[in-house]
């Protein structure tokens, strides 16, 4: 597995990459070397904008414990893909130690809310449906446990560490999952059940509740409430209501915070980062409630990952900052930095946000890659992006209009992701052509079928897909340039670009060239390597020596991957 080239040199860069830079288990346990600086900001976007992301359900990723499928005797009579199916923390841990997430060159695993659900179910128009996916909270402090327990969690987390992998958590602080009648709602001054969202402009978008049956928590208001009775009696039956009344206080007392309903999910949200040391989070909903949230949250989650590093700092990957990308649905790069409501505009970069999930990636991967990797480029240099991040994606757990449906060209997918500028976000199946039209499920459900394994044990199309994105990931993961650096088109047919990055004296720089064809073949450089330079492919695995401006060598793919030999 091949490391990042080493730019400890580059501003900002240095720390940010030393821990990414090693692959997979090492001799002393996986423990990074440790920080000798503080990352800036822009090392910060140049680091995120090379990363790749995997993003999964845990319910429908790898069962690995049988025996926690029903901890909380939820009935399987949900409607098509809509009750849980038994992945679990324990199972993506194991992919962890395979070397999994590695071989795709993972930089972050995003894992959706692991947080306990309601243990009910509610049909919102697409068929009997129960929390599985994570979004339906009844208790931040708790891990769901037909996901498994807070030793599985921080297992998982301390796994991915070992590999140089981040991971994100999914935060949910704009409501809490549905009523059912085995949940209670939670009190009128935590929660508000109307009026619906309309998005017609700000207060229609924030002041609202996003789903009809979810409960819209109170966050714009600073009123002191009392903890849910439902809520203390359950942490009394598990034990901990001492403990978690004492964590409370000492909270309020540190902060000078009212005891407003924000504040206690804020609370709850950090405890996992300075409990388990998650990387970052990826903020739900996050329009649709106050900017200002988004900016305490970051406040607090800053300062609980730190606590954590100084706690554990043989685990600490560097000192890369804590990282925050908001769900902002709708964004997309070409509006800059200004999210337009109708009404105002709101910069979310301002309150928080190192990044923004880009909504638009799947729509302009459909077009010409000479325009996608140019455009983007340009607002990540010198653009309205310059020094934040966007995370680009091709499907999700709930746009029903994702890129290629119906995976008939999974390679191509794999190249316009992996190749884009900025960074990518693998959806779990992704890699291996998970179907995402299941025959009798509804809605978002077709988007959440079980990770097709047995697809990939059978070989085949599977496999060589898998191994397509394999090769692309190792190749992101190894150069930075990819997502971070300056895109510059050398030759339109047969498409040809460079990417370079240099900063502080140091220098990464690939070629990319496209439909090559099948055995010996002579490609130019432009330059962007000097004669005598010895040159590898990593797509195949050939190498080269520049002469003349060009480089000669033979692969079986029409794809190569250019940069240094070292």
């Amino acid at each position: 597995m091949a490391p990042r080239v080493p730019l400890l040199g580059l501003i900002g860069l240095g720390t940010v990459l030393a821990g990414a830079c090693q692959r997979g288990p090492r001799a002393d346990g996986g423990r990074p070397p440790a920080a000798v600086a503080t990352a800036t900001a822009p090392g910060l976007a140049m680091f995120w904008n090379s990363a790749t992301v995997y993003f999964l359900l845990t319910d429908r990723f790898q069962d690995a414990d049988s025996t926690n499928d029903h901890a909380l005797g939820r009935a399987q009579d949900g409607a098509v893909l809509r009750s849980f199916q038994g992945g679990d923390l324990l199972g993506v841990r194991r992919k962890i130690d395979e070397g999994y997430f590695d071989s795709l060159g993972v930089d972050a695993i995003w894992l959706t809310p692991f947080v306990e659900q309601v243990h009910g179910s509610v049909n919102e128009g697409t068929g009997k449906t129960y929390g599985y996916h994570g979004y339906w909270t009844r208790d931040w402090t708790a891990v769901d446990p037909e996901l498994g327990t807070k030793d599985d969690l921080r297992a998982l987390v301390d796994a991915a560490h070992r590999h140089g992998i981040r991971v994100l958590m999914d935060a949910v602080i704009n409501h809490t999952g549905p009523v059912t009648p085995q949940d209670p709602p939670w009190p009128g001054d935590w929660v508000r059940s109307g009026p619906n969202c309309t998005y017609r402009d700000y207060a229609t978008t924030v002041d609202c509740n996003l789903v009809a049956t979810l409960p819209d928590v109170r966050t714009d208001r600073n009123d002191p409430v009392e903890l849910p009775a439902a809520l203390l009696d359950k942490w009394a039956r598990e034990g901990r209501r001492d403990q978690e009344l004492t964590g409370l206080d000492a909270f309020f007392r540190r902060t000078g915070y009212p005891r407003a309903p924000r504040y206690y999910v804020i609370k709850w949200l950090t405890d996992w980062v300075r409990e388990f040391g998650f990387d970052g989070y990826r903020v739900d909903t996050a329009k649709h409630f106050g900017e200002g949230v988004s900016t305490e949250l970051k406040r607090e989650a800053q300062r609980a990952f730190a606590d954590w590093k100084r706690a554990h700092p043989a685990q600490a990957l560097d000192s890369l900052p804590f990282y925050m990308v908001g769900e902002v649905f709708g964004w997309e790069p070409s509006q800059g930095r200004a999210f337009n409501f109708g009404d105002r505009t709101v910069d979310f970069f301002a309150h928080g946000y190192d990044g923004l999930i880009n909504f638009a990636f799947k729509s302009d991967a459909a077009g010409s890659l000479d325009s996608l990797f140019s455009r983007y480029s340009a607002t990540l240099h010198g653009g309205a992006l310059q020094g934040v991040t966007l995370l680009n994606y091709l499907s999700s757990h709930d746009d029903g209009g994702p890129y290629d449906r119906e995976r008939k060209d999974p390679l191509g997918a794999g190249t316009r992701l992996l190749l884009a500028p900025g960074a990518a976000q693998i959806y779990y199946g992704d890699e291996l052509s998970r179907p995402l039209t299941i025959p009798g499920a509804e809605g978002d459900a077709n988007l959440r079928s079980f990770m097709n394994w047995t697809d990939l044990e059978r070989g085949g199309a599977t496999a060589q897909t898998l191994e397509h994105w394999r090769k692309l990931g190792r190749f992101r993961r190894a150069h930075p340039a990819v997502g971070a650096g300056v895109h510059r088109t050398l030759q339109a047919k047969p498409f040809i670009f460079s990417r370079t990055l240099e900063t502080g004296g140091r220098v990464d720089r690939v070629l990319v060239a496209m439909d090559q064809g099948e055995g010996n073949k002579t490609i130019p450089v432009f330059g962007v390597f000097p004669d005598g330079t010895e040159l590898v492919d990593a797509y195949s695995g050939a190498g080269g020596r520049v002469m003349g401006g060009k480089v000669t060598l033979t692969s079986t793919s029409g794809l190569v991957l250019l940069s240094e030999k070292r």
